[in-house]
């Protein structure tokens, strides 16, 4: 099953591998040859560097997705329809999060994500 990276791996993944653990190396090397990144993580990162709470070349950020060999998700009417019939945990509201959970059910992908309140949604999530 193809895989989708979360907002946190993919800046892992540029800027702080040494936090991802070797299975999830494997996983992107070995996904048969197709890792994605959600248009949602980037709009993510965006609203993140506007508030002042990262910073990150965000060109730079969308130049080395295509370099490491990754493909943008875009947002689609289908990923949008899937996210109203996810339910809304009381603990867990994070319209980012919820939206890569519903493209993951959507396009039959696996999510890769670090929040292990995800892992409730069900099994297209693979808490890392």
């Amino acid at each position: 099953m193809p895989l989708l990276l979360d907002t946190h791996l993919i800046l892992w993944w540029q800027g702080m591998r040494n936090k991802i653990p070797q299975t999830v190396h494997s996983q992107i090397n070995a996904a048969d040859g197709i890792v994605y990144v959600s248009r949602a993580s980037l709009w993510e990162i965006a609203i993140k560097v506007n508030q002042g709470k990262i910073q990150i070349d965000l060109p730079k950020f969308c130049r080395r997705i295509a370099a490491d060999g990754f493909v943008w998700l875009p947002i689609e009417n289908a990923h949008l329809l899937q996210l109203s019939h996810l339910p809304l945990f009381s603990d867990h509201k994070d319209p980012f999060d919820r939206l890569l959970v519903a493209q993951s059910i959507s396009d039959s992908l696996t999510l890769l994500t670090v929040d292990t309140k995800l892992a409730r949604y069900g099994p297209t999530v693979q808490i890392v």
